[in-house]
C-alpha cells in the first residue's frame, strides 16, 4: 500500500503527524497502529529527517486485533520553515511474524523485500501548525471582552503543562514495558550477573520519574 489509512495488516490514525510547533521547544504528535489481522504484525517506523524526530517506539510487536500507540516527538526548532510548509515524512513498515516472536527476536531482514514475504508499507505526512496562529484562532472564538487575550494565553500555559504531564506518564510506562522486557530476558536466560544491571535500571527510571514529575509540578506553580 502506498498511503492512506492502512491496509490489510494494519490501520493507522490519524494519517498525517500534526505538530504544534512552538521555537526553542518540543512538541510532539501520536498516532494509533491496530493489528486487523488474527496474526502477529512487527512494525517499523523510519523517517527522511531521523535526526529531527524522537520515536518511541521505533518498532514492536502486535498481537492480534490488537493496537499499540506510538509517540513522534520534534525535537527544539530554532526557526519555522518557510510558509510552514514542512516535507518530512514517515514510512510505516509491517509484516507477519510467528506467534509469541519477541522483539529481540526479530531478524536484521524482517523488513526487508524479500521473495514471498507480505510487507505492507504505509506513507504519512508530516503538517507544521503555528503555536502563534492556534492561540490567535482561540483569541477570536473568544467573548470579545478586553480580556480575550489573555484568557487563551492561560489556556495554553495549562494546556503545555498537561502534555507535559501526559508524556511524563507515557514515557513511564514505556519504561515499564522495557523494563518488563529486561525481566523476561534475564528469566529465560538465567544471568546471574544480570540481576545488579536490573536494579540499576530499576533504580535510574525510579529518578527519571521523579524529576519528570518535579518538573511539571514547578512550572504548574510558575504559571497557573
Amino acid at each position: 500500500m502506498g498511503g492512506g489509512g492502512g491496509g490489510q495488516l494494519v490501520s493507522v490514525n490519524p494519517e498525517d503527524l500534526r505538530f504544534h510547533v512552538e521555537l526553542d521547544r518540543q512538541s510532539y504528535c501520536d498516532f494509533k497502529i491496530t493489528n486487523l489481522s488474527e496474526n502477529y504484525v512487527a512494525f517499523k517506523v523510519k523517517t527522511t529527517t531521523p535526526k529531527k524526530y524522537f520515536v518511541r517506539p521505533n518498532t514492536g510487536i502486535i498481537r492480534p486485533l490488537d493496537s499499540c500507540v506510538i509517540r513522534v516527538t520534534l525535537q527544539a526548532q530554532k526557526e519555522f520553515p518557510p510558509d510552514m510548509q514542512c516535507k518530512d515524512k514517515f514510512l510505516l513498515q509491517s509484516t507477519v511474524v510467528p506467534p509469541n516472536t519477541e522483539l529481540e527476536e526479530l531478524s536484521p531482514d524482517t523488513f526487508n523485500k524479500d521473495g514471498g514475504k507480505v510487507l505492507e508499507e504505509c506513507k504519512l505526512k508530516v503538517v507544521y501548525i503555528s503555536a502563534d496562529a492556534t492561540n490567535a484562532n482561540s483569541a477570536d472564538e473568544g467573548s470579545g471582552t478586553s480580556n480575550s487575550k489573555q484568557i487563551p494565553e492561560g489556556e495554553a500555559a495549562v494546556q503545555r503543562l498537561i502534555n507535559e504531564r501526559d508524556a511524563a506518564v507515557r514515557q513511564t510506562h514505556q519504561m515499564q514495558q522495557e523494563l518488563e522486557l529486561l525481566r523476561k530476558r534475564r528469566n529465560r536466560r538465567n544471568d546471574s550477573g544480570f540481576s545488579l544491571k536490573f536494579a540499576l535500571l530499576v533504580g535510574l527510571i525510579g529518578l527519571i520519574i521523579g524529576f519528570l514529575l518535579n518538573i511539571t509540578s514547578s512550572s504548574g506553580k510558575d504559571e497557573i
